[in-house]
Order: C-alpha cells, then structure tokens, then sequence
C-alpha cells in the first residue's frame, strides 16, 4: 500500500493505532474481545454509558499486553459484571467501524458459560450494571445496543456451533515461558 493512501487510513491522535515499520507508518485495528453467555434463553450484557448515552453491550474489551484472547475474554468478563465465566467456543471473528470515533475494531467473539457471581465486586468505570435479556429486548425502546456486533453475536451463536477453542494459538513472548 502506498504512503498516501495509509496515512489516510491513521488516527494521528492515537498512537497506539500506528506504529513506525521502517520508513512507514503501519496501521492497526484495536483488538478486541466478547462473551456471548446464554442462560435460561436470556443473554448476559452490560449496560454502559457512551457519550452520554446508555448502550447494551456483551461483556467486552480490549486485548492487553502480554495475554491471550481466551484470557482477556475471562478477565473483562468479571471485570464488567463480575460473573466467573469459561469460554467454549469461538463463535466468530468481526470487523466494525465505529461512525463516532472511526477506529476499527476486530472483535473475537466467544461462547462462555456462567459458572459463579460475586455480586460484592465492583463493575469497570462506564459500566451502569449487568443484565440478563432475551435477544428481543436488546433492540428496542428502552435497550440500544452498542454496535452491530452485539445482536450479530448472539445470531450467530444461536444460528451455529461455535469453533473449538483449540483454532486459536496463543504463542508466549519471547523470555516468559
């Protein structure tokens, strides 16, 4: 790709978007993850406020250093409802433009089941609560989802069996095995 045409594609105000490869500027997505948690036909999500505006989400967020998906999965998981969970599948792989900020997100989506609550714990920041909902509640009057990520989701985990855990490789960094 040329130059030019990558430069367009960068947000100058974000550093961790891009960085220098050489001569050039490498673009890339923020990576992020999702559970998608079916219990007794309702879903697990979060209710968090965006800009102002209360959004439904599945427990979501983003990759950090030095851990795998599955984990990063688990951790926001309990960090933003504080349900223990263990994934079982990986239902899919989304890419999402957002028309706010326009950062691009590729969001590993994973079916988890719910094994334990510690109701005691507090939620992430932004986080108003945690909620379990029929998929028909989700888009709706009082409920709007965050993305099209989220009711696709839940689409796609009803629609198919998700693929096994084991597609994914997770290779340690250099000096921590």
């Amino acid at each position: 790709m040329r130059r030019e045409s990558l430069t367009g594609m960068l947000d100058s105000t974000d550093p961790a978007s891009q960085r220098a490869f050489g001569e050039q500027l490498v673009w890339r997505p923020r990576v992020t993850v999702a559970c998608v948690i079916e219990r007794g036909g309702k879903y697990l999500l979060v209710e968090e406020e965006i800009h102002d505006e209360r959004l439904l989400n599945q427990p979501a967020g983003h990759l950090e250093p030095g851990e795998s998906l599955i984990e990063a999965a688990v951790r926001e998981t309990r960090e933003e409802t504080g349900w223990q969970v263990r994934p079982t599948g990986l239902i899919g792989v989304y890419q999402w433009a957002s028309p706010h900020s326009r950062e691009q997100y590729v969001r590993f989506a994973f079916s988890a089941i719910a094994e334990s609550h510690d109701a005691s714990m507090p939620l992430d920041a932004g986080i108003l609560r945690a909620l379990w909902l029929e998929p028909s509640e989700i888009d709706g009057v009082q409920h709007r989802p965050r993305s099209p990520m989220v009711l696709r989701n839940i689409a796609d985990a009803e629609r198919r069996a998700p693929l096994p855990l084991d597609t994914l490789h997770c290779y340690p960094l250099a000096g921590s095995i």
